[in-house]
Formats: C-alpha cells, sequence, structure tokens
C-alpha cells in the first residue's frame, strides 16, 4: 500500500478518517513508501483494518454476505490461476468502455469497481492516471498488487463494491467491467459506484445483456448454478477444456477465416453469434480457456436487459449517456454522474 493512497481512503463504516498504525512495516525498496503489513485506524469509529501483503483489507470474515462471499471465492481462484497477460486487453478493455479513449485517463484520479487480476488496473495507470485504484472482494487482490505494485500511480484495495471505503465524490472517473453482473444485486452495486465519483465526473459499465443471450440463460445457467459453479474448481479447470477447445476450434478454424474473407463475409454474419465469436477468435487457448471457466465458475450471473440498464443511469443523473450493444451479446455505458444517487439504503450506506 503506497502512502499516496491515503487521501482517499476514509472508513467504511462512518466515512472517518484512517490513519496509519505506527507499527507498519514499510518498504522503500522502490523509491516510495510502500505499507507492506500493518493496521489502518479510523479516526472516527475506533475500527481497524489490516494491511497484509501491501494490500488494504476492508472485508474481513463474517462480514460478506455468502452469496458473495462464494462469488468472490471462485474468481479469486480463477484469477490466482489464470495469471497470463494478452497482447490484445488493451483493445478489448477500450471495447468494453467505449467511446473512452486511453487518453481520457491522463491526470484522472480513476476507480475500478472489480479489478480481477488487474490488468485494467495496469492499463489506466500507463495511460496516465494521476492514480488508479483497483477494488476486489476475491484474494485475487494479491495478484493484482504484483502486477501494479511497480507503478507509482496504481492501487489495489480488498473491499465490498456496496461498502467502499473511500471519501465520497473523491474520483474524476469509475468504470466496472464485467463484475456488476456477478452481484446479488447488480443495480446497488451501479449506485454504490457512482458515489465516489465526483458531480460532472465520467462513469463507465460493461453487462452481459439479456437480448440475444437466451440460450445461455434457457440451457447455460441452469448448469452452471446447478453443477458446475458447485464442484471442485480444479475438476471445473480440467472440464471446461472440453467446451472450450470446442469454441477454440470454431473461433480459429471457422469464423476467423469466413471473416477475414471479403467474399465469405455476408455469409459470416449470420452465423451464430458470429461478432463474439470473431472478436474471440484473436485470443490464443489461454484466453479462451478462461473465458469459458468464467462463465461456468460463476455461482451468480443475471443478464441484463437494456430498459434496465438504463434506468441505472437514470437514477445516478447521469447525463450525456451513451449506451451502446457490444458485440450483439453486451450492453456497455458511458455518462457523466450528476446528482446524489436514489435508494441509498440499497447499497448499505
Amino acid at each position: 500500500m503506497k502512502q499516496s493512497l491515503l487521501q482517499l481512503l476514509a472508513c467504511p463504516s462512518c466515512a472517518g478518517d484512517l490513519r496509519i498504525s505506527s507499527a507498519a512495516e514499510t518498504d522503500g525498496a522502490r523509491g516510495w513508501a510502500e505499507i507492506v503489513e500493518g493496521v489502518l485506524a479510523c479516526a472516527g469509529c475506533d475500527r481497524t483494518f489490516p494491511v497484509r501483503g501491501g494490500v488494504p483489507r476492508f472485508a474481513g470474515a463474517g462480514e460478506v454476505e455468502p452469496d458473495k462471499a462464494s462469488t468472490a471465492e471462485n474468481f479469486g481462484w480463477q484469477w490466482q490461476h489464470f495469471t497470463h497477460d494478452d497482447e490484445h486487453y488493451g483493445e478489448q478493455f477500450l471495447g468494453w468502455i467505449a467511446p473512452v479513449p486511453p487518453e481520457f485517463f491522463r491526470d484522472k484520479l480513476v476507480l475500478e469497481g472489480g479489478c480481477g487480476k488487474g490488468r485494467h488496473t495496469r492499463l489506466a495507470a500507463a495511460w496516465g492516471a494521476r492514480e488508479v485504484v483497483g477494488v476486489d472482494l476475491s484474494d485475487a487482490v494479491d495478484v493484482a498488487h504484483e502486477a501494479t505494485r511497480h507503478l507509482a500511480n496504481a492501487h489495489i484495495v480488498q473491499a465490498d463494491i456496496y461498502h467502499l471505503p473511500f471519501k465520497r465524490r473523491a474520483f474524476d472517473y469509475a468504470f466496472s467491467v464485467g463484475v456488476l453482473h456477478h452481484l446479488p444485486d447488480p443495480r446497488a452495486g451501479f449506485v454504490a459506484l457512482s458515489r465516489h465519483v465526483r458531480a460532472g465526473g465520467h462513469l463507465s459499465a460493461w453487462v452481459y445483456g439479456a437480448e440475444n443471450n437466451e440460450w445461455l440463460t434457457r440451457f447455460v445457467s441452469p448448469v452452471r448454478e446447478r453443477l458446475t459453479s458447485r464442484i471442485s474448481r480444479n475438476a471445473l479447470l480440467h472440464l471446461s477444456k472440453v467446451p472450450a477447445a470446442l469454441l477454440f476450434a470454431a473461433t480459429k478454424l471457422v469464423y476467423a477465416p469466413l471473416n477475414a474473407n471479403a467474399g465469405t463475409q455476408a455469409f459470416a454474419r449470420r452465423l451464430f453469434y458470429n461478432d463474439y465469436l470473431n472478436h474471440l477468435a484473436q485470443f490464443g487457448w489461454r484466453e479462451q480457456h478462461t473465458i469459458v471457466f468464467d462463465h461456468l465458475v460463476a455461482p451468480t450471473s443475471h443478464y441484463i436487459a437494456r430498459g434496465e440498464f438504463e434506468e441505472w443511469w437514470r437514477s445516478v443523473g447521469a447525463t450525456g449517456v451513451e449506451i451502446g450493444w457490444h458485440n450483439r451479446n453486451s450492453w456497455r455505458g458511458f455518462g457523466k454522474v450528476g446528482r446524489e444517487p436514489e435508494n441509498k439504503t440499497r447499497d448499505g450506506e
């Protein structure tokens, strides 16, 4: 944990200021003071929060609802196993947060709601964010910390998105990619994230779409809910290689060639799930296996209709909202945050 993070942190219980315990162990080998082990103490309510392995921890055992804890545990295991990088991550990230370009990040205070292994945290830092804070509930924070600790402007925090440990309205921009639809109440997570963006700041979100995904909700979701999210993750790792191999063969041998050839593109556009599967064709085996495992391991997944997604943005008083249909299977949104969000009690604040 870098000292500069303290200016953004606040107690998730009372919003009081936090201070570092005098017993903290620091490391200055990288040119800045990093708190490796220690305690954060609240000046307002006397609560304390540990810093372990360089990561401040605001989600202790017993404080998280069982369904959220199960989701966090499964995804934490996933990101500790699939730690690889990919040259296409930057392009993929920009597709999820369009119309935001890399230069948009420059000199901004940025909050990421659900950082996983830290790949987007790292990109935001590289694109010039003044400070970027990646938050995740799972143990993937340890992987994310290792991936970003060499960056002076990147921070990782373990916390519940419904109870974020930051000063209200502290950030210029917040984004959440592929996380909100795995929450028990996706809208409440979106509202909670928006509360930490200053008035006039911006917010991005990407979620699974209900439209065009009926085959997933009808056939895949029951299997995921009743079986694959409950079995041993090691067993699922190997079982998921079967559908991943089928996906890999289809994208590389069918979708990519047909979409690349001008004479067959019209035919390709009529193929099942063409936009998404052609998009996946750029990735290698490791990433495609990750994607299949990701879809099978989650205890909770919601598919959000456009009308519902639009209502989220209205509820936070967002203006200039741009909602786009991404790969014909998901929704991405971008807008300017306005007035204080409605329904304060829905996210626990």
